[in-house]
């Protein structure tokens, strides 16, 4: 398989993303994109950690009804979500219904609010690396690093769910700390 992947625009793209138009999208407007801001690293994370042992396309077609059901991942609305909460979304065929997954989101919202404003963002962030190679192949492309390494071993300490460190270079490519896009696609820069 080659690497890159003509779209039917004419546009040379990464080959994961294939013939799907959501896919597409996402890969041109936000998969290495770099993204700040609490709310919104809360909500890759927790995305991040229900595609577990999943596809990213399956939680990215799910995403609206996660942002419906998970009040826009806003940390302080989610920290208050008690059983009856986790009991309706195991009944909602929107999401992924995996109660550890469910739970872990929950307490992962409630750690969020002992950190101050900015400061998830500015920790997850640190764990960017200085420098990047652009990865020539997907054979270049790592699932795990160092970096992930740390993040999620950090994570771990403050007592974070589902943050193992393959996660967590997804979310490190997801949010832009590092961009993954390979030599030959247009986003590749």
């Amino acid at each position: 398989m080659s690497d890159t992947r003509l779209g039917p625009d004419g546009i040379a793209r990464c080959a994961w993303v294939g013939d799907d138009p959501e896919y597409r999208r996402y890969h041109d407007e936000e998969w290495g994109m770099p993204l700040h801001g609490d709310r919104a690293l809360f909500e890759k994370l927790s995305l991040e950690g229900f595609q577990a042992g999943l596809s990213w396309i399956t939680i990215l077609r799910k995403r609206p009804r996660f942002r419906e059901v998970f009040a826009g991942f806003d940390p302080e609305t989610v920290a208050g979500f008690g059983e009856a909460d986790v009991e309706r979304l195991m009944l909602d065929a929107g999401i992924i219904r995996n109660r550890a997954k469910i739970l872990a989101t929950i307490s992962n919202a409630r750690l969020v609010l002992d950190l101050e404003p900015g400061e998830l963002d500015a920790f997850l962030w640190s764990f960017a690396p200085a420098s990047h190679r652009r990865p020539e192949s997907f054979a270049d492309v790592p699932a795990v690093t160092a970096e992930s390494e740390a993040m999620s071993k950090a994570l771990r300490k403050r007592g974070f769910r589902f943050v193992g460190a393959t996660t967590m270079y997804a979310l490190m490519q997801s949010a832009g700390m590092v961009d993954d896009h390979v030599a030959g696609c247009w986003r590749a820069t």
